[in-house]
């Protein structure tokens, strides 16, 4: 997802407005932007907290700042920061945070972000963009481009299964149309889920979409959505972030103000580090029951 960023950003790199800053990361990744945007291009150093100041200061005097870093050094080093002198004044400053999730592995819990947008959904303003696949990415930029208010985009590893169609880009989609219960997914786990999914019959499979903006407000949940909803009665949350805050009690949330909470919910989620050991990013979402074998037997029972 990284490189189509950077192509989507170099289409923009011309406009005087705009200026990226990067905390010391990007390498052999970044380098058509940086020689697009030239003085524009501003690589911070390992300094969180005063990279995010000079993005809202750089907002302020009226321009469009993006910022980029590791998810989990972008939005937890530098939080008060993002709080103070971005949200509290609406400034139109973009959040790139790389590796979502347990996207960096055996680095362990200091390069995890699976707390990440729970977190920035607590802060006025703030809107997040959760990418399930590489070919959602330019749609989401078009749309941050020309927002007014703070953003977070989370970006992880495109696991798109070969030869799969994907749909248009839409906050909402169903992926996989099925008779099984409702499946919601986020983010880059959803390839994998899919790619299981897909084997089965589609008079026993889940009915799979996946989310990409939040918060998950009542009026932004497709009528289409509850109305299958209505008639499985089982809905399934897959995401790799924790409970709290995550998609799940939020869906749930905006559900039981329609009067729609469905008789049966299920919810996989990043539990941490259940046997105290670091691995892949595969590996903690089978500690977890995120991937694909985990949600094969749920949609089972």
């Amino acid at each position: 997802m990284r490189k189509v960023l950077c192509h989507c950003l170099v289409g923009h790199a011309s406009d005087p407005d705009f200026v990226f800053l990067t905390g010391d990361l990007g390498f052999q990744a970044l380098e058509p932007l940086r020689d697009a945007a030239g003085r524009r291009f501003i690589n911070a150093g390992v300094a969180e907290q005063n990279m995010i100041s000079v993005a809202a200061g750089l907002a302020r005097a009226g321009l469009r700042p993006w910022v980029y870093s590791i998810a989990s050094f972008l939005y937890a080093r530098p939080y008060e920061q993002i709080r103070n002198d971005v949200c509290m004044h609406d400034l139109p400053v973009k959040l790139v945070g790389n590796g979502g999730g347990y996207a960096y592995g055996v680095m362990g819990f200091t390069h995890h972000a699976i707390g990440d947008y729970g977190a920035l959904l607590c802060l006025e303003h703030l809107q997040v963009f959760v990418p399930a696949f590489a070919g959602d990415v330019p749609a989401i930029i078009a749309r941050l481009i020309t927002l007014p208010h703070p953003a977070y985009l989370r970006l992880g590893r495109c696991e798109l299964p070969k030869e799969f169609q994907l749909p248009p880009y839409a906050p909402w989609r169903c992926l996989l149309p099925g008779a099984g219960p409702i499946l919601v997914m986020v983010g880059s786990l959803a390839g994998g889920i899919i790619e299981a999914v897909g084997r089965l019959p589609e008079n026993s499979r889940p009915d799979s979409w996946v989310v990409s903006e939040l918060p998950i407000l009542p009026q932004s949940i497709p009528a289409e959505f509850l109305e299958r909803l209505r008639r499985r009665g089982h809905m399934i949350v897959v995401e790799e972030h924790v409970c709290h805050g995550g998609v799940g009690p939020m869906l749930l949330h905006a559900l039981a103000s329609l009067g729609q909470t469905p008789p049966r919910f299920t919810h996989h989620f990043a539990a941490g580090y259940i046997s105290g050991r670091y691995g892949s990013q595969q590996f903690h979402r089978k500690e977890s029951g995120l991937d694909a074998q985990s949600i094969l037997a749920e949609v089972a029972l």
